[in-house]
């Protein structure tokens, strides 16, 4: 029978102890990042965004191990990931106050400190925000109005070209104005986050 080390890295071990609790260095976020069943932990609990048992997390983390439905999954697989989690990854995360782990209840939710992790992940939120795509939407727009005002369409060719030159103008505008404010938001956001990485 193999044993599984327990024992945690020196940083995780000397964050568990500090009184910073909202402090975490790159070693430590990087260290509990490295390993998959611990980013698979944050994105089932980001995805949940409520207190979930061991034995669901389990469940769903060997399914998508072994790319299969968790009805599907045999006592083995479900085993190996809970024996693991319980152990070893999920105490890790507690430590780090990255997770709020209740061993003896088996329940686990996101601590204050994991959106330090998140942001090094590859969520849905990053894939979500595409500027491009409006740009590239208002470029077509405009493309089309002009070029219907240009070709004759009844009720633009009686707009002079000026006014919908300047209103594409404006929309470009008023684009360009909401990135500017939201990559500014977000980097404050991200600054505020960085502030707590050591």
């Amino acid at each position: 029978m193999s044993s599984i080390d327990t024992s945690l890295p020196d940083e995780i071990a000397s964050v568990a102890d500090s009184d910073e609790d909202e402090r975490l260095s790159k070693d430590v976020i990087f260290e509990l990042l490295k390993n998959r069943r611990r980013r698979e932990v944050l994105a089932y609990l980001l995805e949940a965004d409520e207190t979930v048992t061991l034995g669901e997390l389990a469940e769903q983390i060997a399914a998508w191990e072994n790319d299969t439905e968790v009805n599907a999954l045999s006592s083995d697989q479900r085993k190996r990931v809970y024996v693991a989690l319980y152990q070893t990854h999920l105490p890790k995360m507690d430590d780090a106050g990255i997770v709020e782990y209740d061993q003896d209840r088996g329940l686990i939710s996101l601590s204050d400190n994991a959106d330090l992790l998140m942001m090094y992940l590859d969520t849905d939120t990053h894939r979500r925000d595409r500027w491009d795509q409006w740009y590239a939407g208002l470029s077509v727009a405009g493309a089309a109005l002009l070029g219907a005002a240009f070709l004759g369409v009844p009720v633009l060719s009686t707009l002079p070209m000026v006014a919908l030159a300047g209103t594409v103008i404006v929309a470009f505008l008023l684009l360009s104005t909401a990135h500017v404010v939201t990559n500014h938001r977000r980097e404050q956001n991200v600054d505020g986050k960085l502030s707590r990485i050591e």
